[in-house]
């Protein structure tokens, strides 16, 4: 306020943002690992043959990069996805009651509606939809970790 880039404060709390940012901040790191493992076993001398042949950085990244790196991509979605399906303590307090995720549903049917029927129903069909994910990577013959 004082350097006049902005002329009222940022709401950081309890808005659709700030929940996006804590979840990327806290699934991150589950992100990087086989992503990294990933690059660091591609072979450079693919990247060097791209290079050679006149492709730009740009399309070395889009057509060698990241197609020999999609099974780390892929497993990296996974581990990132399957878990952010069950949390619910960084939308409540990031997000106040405004942010409602699947993990919130659930938790909100146990705890505050006493609806334990649709809670154990909307529990179910989240470990279908994880279940089904991960047959689905299985049966592709990747293997996660």
């Amino acid at each position: 306020l004082r350097l006049h880039v902005i002329r009222e404060p940022l709401a950081l709390l309890y808005n659709d943002g700030a929940v996006l940012l804590g979840l990327v901040y806290g699934f991150l790191p589950f992100a990087v690992l086989p992503l990294f493992a990933t690059l660091e076993r591609l072979d450079k001398s693919l990247l060097e043959a791209s290079a050679d042949l006149g492709a730009t950085p740009w399309d070395t990244l889009w057509r060698v990069t990241v197609p020999l790196s999609a099974p780390g991509i892929r497993a990296a979605a996974l581990l990132v996805f399957v878990p952010c399906l069950g949390t619910y303590l960084t939308s409540d307090l990031l997000g106040g009651s405004k942010t409602i995720l699947i993990g919130n549903l659930v938790q909100n049917q146990f705890t505050a509606s006493r609806d334990w029927p649709f809670g154990a129903a909307a529990s179910v069909g989240l470990m279908i939809v994880a279940l089904a994910l991960m047959c689905a990577a299985r049966g592709r013959g990747e293997e996660l970790l």
